[in-house]
């Protein structure tokens, strides 16, 4: 039997197979039109039960197939899977185009918001019932048929133009490595970086040592390497990648610009920013640039001295005649600085930061402050053997969900670390259903002897995306669509965000930053000098997400081919102000930026988002920092308030409902050592 026809919580991931993929597609939709056809044409008293209940049941188990499908050729593609999902991907997205546009479906929501049941509905019911009406229109369900035929195109287009461009950053990054077989240029690499590269080059069956533009090595060199030549190639070949031959993203971006702003006016929208954001709390672009632009204005200042006091400090270093400094010298002379003001070098954190101790007790953490209980689940199949299964119960042993985690890289997974959901339960009239979800990430993987030793920053990772998985398995939601992360863009980030704060607070890194050969806890002069060093060059991070964030909104409100020219220099223009040094010519860092373009929405128009949630997860965690950081009763709050709510209410009323007050900037400000 095919494994992809039935929904299964204990995914067959050790059965499925690319020749299941294309009949196992065409079956269920095939079963879902016909779920489509019978609704549209059916009869008789309308009720939420026969009319909006049975719309979200006609995608069911098509959703949970191309999930898993869609999952596989992230995590582990090869040329027949990539063949068969790119064959079916298509029609899939016709197919849920054709949902919203089919005039027998709008007739019986139209029908049914006209019944007393409709009038008197309330809570998250009432809220289903006006976003479904209001998705519908926003979807074209009003356009004449010429419009929707063209509505049709431009999502079948968008869906096979975004994934080409994902297998293009994929295939480019893959495409280079740089081999080393003279140990003096590793000069200034710790050893954790060099153990990697020995490895890497040995499972290639080469001599020397290997670096890829996977994040573990890219990162690693661009930081410690004293062999300048060696950081301008690595820093070269990422900031270039999809921009050539046949892996070329230039032509994919300018299209999938295009086809935003035409369905954008299709819909009766000024430009896709405003499309999208209208359901977000920003509400609409004006709102979202003023929000960029006003956190801009309160970093330059801090910015431009960071800058400074970086170049007179590379100065010290080499004198006041070197050539001026180039974008890969700035990682690494900032680590030099940092550490000369801080004495502190991240990698000393490396044996304090074991990935199995990590997750442990970032699971004892949870446990605490929400009431949960996490357990390792063994004998269920994953997509590779590194894959760990994991069940969260309730303290009343109530199954929530179960998830998977991916934590290495591999050639035939994508960069970036990423949650996702694999099936959304929730309380039903049968009783309630557990959900499914995964976490992946790049992380530095385990190298000879030793275990994986993360840096602090993928620490943060690790933290970041169980914060998105929280979100998912705490849900208590009894309507799929709006149940877990199916939250306003820039509100979904809060949960994993606020996460990141347990990272920094001596408590909560007892549970778990111990040496991973002696048990020592974090010694408390390192965890100072950690914390010392936290706002370092914070302006500088945070003007980078700015210029994301500000490049994202302008491709999609302002940006023109015909008078602004080439989208990838006209993407570099805008980045200029917000960085460090000037910026090369050569500089393609856009069309590498999968976050914008890999798929039909995604965080496109939404990335100042980031920055965004940062404010409520700032301005949320001072609630735990007054009430104590293990506090149950606020984790209670922020559970039942936010992580158990979903979309079930206006985010701001959620978020209000936790605070008492709306969000308050300046506490990211604080935290981030930019402002009293």
């Amino acid at each position: 039997m095919n494994p992809l026809l039935e929904i299964q919580f204990q995914v067959p991931f050790d059965k499925i197979r690319a020749e299941h993929v294309e009949p196992a597609i065409q079956q269920l939709l095939e079963e879902a039109r016909r779920n489509q056809a019978e609704l549209a044409t059916s009869t008789g008293p309308r009720t939420f039960e026969n009319t909006l209940l049975a719309l979200e049941g006609i995608t069911e188990k098509l959703d949970w197939a191309m999930n898993v499908v869609r999952h596989l050729e992230s995590v582990a593609t090869y040329a027949e899977l990539r063949a068969a999902y790119n064959a079916v991907q298509p029609e899939v997205s016709l197919f849920y185009t054709n949902i919203v546009l089919d005039p027998g479906i709008w007739r019986i929501l139209k029908e049914y918001a006209e019944t007393e049941e409709a009038r008197s509905l309330t809570g998250v019911r009432a809220r289903f019932l006006k976003k479904t009406l209001d998705g519908f229109r926003r979807s074209g369900a009003e356009l004449n048929d010429e419009g929707k035929q063209r509505l049709q195109e431009i999502e079948v287009e968008l869906a096979q133009a975004t994934t080409k461009y994902s297998e293009n950053v994929l295939d480019s990054t893959n495409a280079f490595e740089l081999v080393i077989t003279d140990e003096a240029k590793l000069a200034g690499l710790p050893p954790s970086a060099i153990e990697a590269a020995a490895e890497s080059a040995k499972l290639k069956d080469l001599e020397g040592w290997r670096f890829t533009l996977q994040a573990p090595s890219y990162t690693a060199v661009l930081t410690y390497m004293d062999d300048r030549t060696t950081r301008e190639a690595m820093y070269r070949a990422y900031t270039t990648r999809a921009t050539t031959g046949v892996h070329d993203n230039r032509g994919l971006m300018l299209r999938i610009v295009e086809l935003r702003g035409a369905k954008a006016h299709l819909l009766g929208y000024r430009d896709f920013a405003d499309l999208v954001l209208e359901e977000r709390m920003a509400k609409n672009a004006e709102r979202a640039f003023e929000f960029v632009k006003e956190l801009h204005e309160r970093t330059k200042e801090h910015f431009e001295k960071e800058n400074a006091d970086l170049e007179a400090f590379r100065q010290e270093l080499v004198g006041p005649n070197a050539n001026g400094m180039q974008p890969w010298d700035v990682g690494y002379y900032a680590e030099k600085q940092r550490a000369a003001l801080y004495q502190f070098d991240e990698e000393a954190l490396r044996p304090y930061f074991q990935l199995d101790a990590v997750v442990s007790g970032m699971y004892d953490l949870v446990s605490r402050i929400y009431g949960i209980r996490v357990k390792e689940e063994h004998g269920a199949p994953g997509w590779d053997p590194a894959v760990r299964t994991y069940t969260i119960l309730d303290e009343n042993e109530t199954k929530l969900g179960s998830f998977y985690a991916d934590w290495f890289p591999r050639e035939n997974k994508r960069g970036g670390a990423w949650m996702d959901a694999l099936l959304t339960g929730g309380p039903r009239a049968e009783g309630f259903k557990p959900h499914l979800g995964l976490i992946c990430g790049n992380l530095t993987p385990p190298v000879g002897e030793k275990p994986a030793l993360l840096t602090h920053r993928e620490v943060e990772t690790v933290f970041h995306e169980f914060g998105h998985l929280l979100h998912h398995c705490l849900s208590q939601v009894e309507i799929r669509s709006l149940a877990g992360t199916n939250v306003a863009w820039d509100f979904v980030e809060l949960p994993s965000q606020i996460m990141e704060n347990w990272c920094w607070e001596r408590p909560s890194l007892d549970l778990f930053a111990h040496d991973y050969k002696t048990g020592e806890a974090l010694p408390e002069d390192l965890f100072e000098k950690m914390r010392r060093a936290k706002t370092f060059r914070a302006a500088n991070a945070q003007m980078r997400q700015l210029s994301f964030a500000t490049t994202d909104l302008a491709l999609h409100t302002l940006y023109s081919p015909d008078r602004d020219g080439d989208i990838v220099a006209y993407a570099r223009k805008l980045m200029e102000p917000f960085a460090s040094v000037p910026i090369r010519e050569d500089y393609a860092i856009i069309a590498s930026f999968t976050h914008l373009f890999a798929s039909p929405v995604a965080y496109a128009a939404g990335y100042y988002s980031y920055k965004w949630a940062e404010v409520l997860d700032a301005d949320a965690f001072t609630k735990f920092q007054e009430q104590g950081i293990f506090s149950r009763e606020i984790g209670t709050q922020f559970r039942d308030r936010i992580l158990a709510r979903g979309d079930s209410e206006d985010p701001a009323e959620l978020y209000r409902s936790f605070m008492g007050r709306d969000p308050d900037l300046s506490a990211l400000l604080r935290r981030a050592g930019l402002a009293a």
